[in-house]
């Protein structure tokens, strides 16, 4: 399997995942399927484009190759004709909810990987460049859908969401320059991402938020 053939399978993981969590957004929003489908497209390219304008691909891929924005569009007409289709119970409610956080988390990881591999792409770079374009790729288009639905942004208040794109962005720069093996090194820093989010989740991990002290 080829680098290339690595990216791409990272990059369909992440936009049919972010596209499916964008539309659930739009849907708990109560929104009519034109909204359900910018949150869908705004959630699994937007973090791609801000990626493409900083390391100066302009226009971005997502603009010049249409496939994710199809398979978005795609996703999100499917799960909207699906959703109206069926009467929700309450349970069910629950259960599209753990669907969500399992489609962000995988969304989360793959596009934490395909801005790894961009930033190592960049000539002379190490850690820095490479964990930054993980995690804005990673958390730009779940900004872009939480501030559309009026929400505070996932990666402000979430038990460990940035924080895990941010480790595994580290371990896939550390194992790419340590042995030089890049899919397994992707494959790897993958699953250290959807690890540290479902623990995460399980046991409500959270990190350090700073609270008076009142006597």
């Amino acid at each position: 399997m080829t680098l290339s053939m690595t990216w791409g399978i990272f990059d369909v993981i992440g936009t049919i995942a972010f596209a499916l969590s964008g539309a659930l957004v739009g849907l708990s929003k109560k929104m009519d399927i034109f909204g359900i489908n910018v949150l869908s497209v705004l959630t699994a390219v937007g973090g791609g484009m801000l990626r493409d304008v900083l390391i100066n691909v302009v226009p971005p891929t997502a603009l010049v190759n249409t496939t994710n924005l199809i398979l978005a569009i795609a996703t999100a007409t499917f799960v909207s004709i699906l959703y109206g289709a069926y009467h929700i119970t309450p349970v069910q409610k629950r259960r599209l909810i753990v669907l969500f956080q399992i489609s962000d988390t995988l969304g989360l990881a793959a596009f934490t990987v395909t801005g790894v591999i961009a930033g190592l792409a960049q000539k002379d770079a190490q850690y820095t460049l490479p964990i930054f374009l993980g995690l804005l790729t990673a958390v730009g288009g779940g900004v872009l859908r939480d501030l559309m639905a009026q929400r505070i942004p996932t990666v402000l208040h979430a038990d460990v969401y940035a924080v895990a794109s941010v480790v595994g962005s580290f371990f896939v720069c550390l194992m790419a320059r340590m042995h030089g093996d890049m899919q397994a090194a992707s494959w790897f820093g993958f699953f250290i991402v959807v690890i540290l989010r479902m623990l995460a989740i399980r046991f409500g991990w959270q990190i350090y938020h700073p609270r008076p002290k009142w006597k």
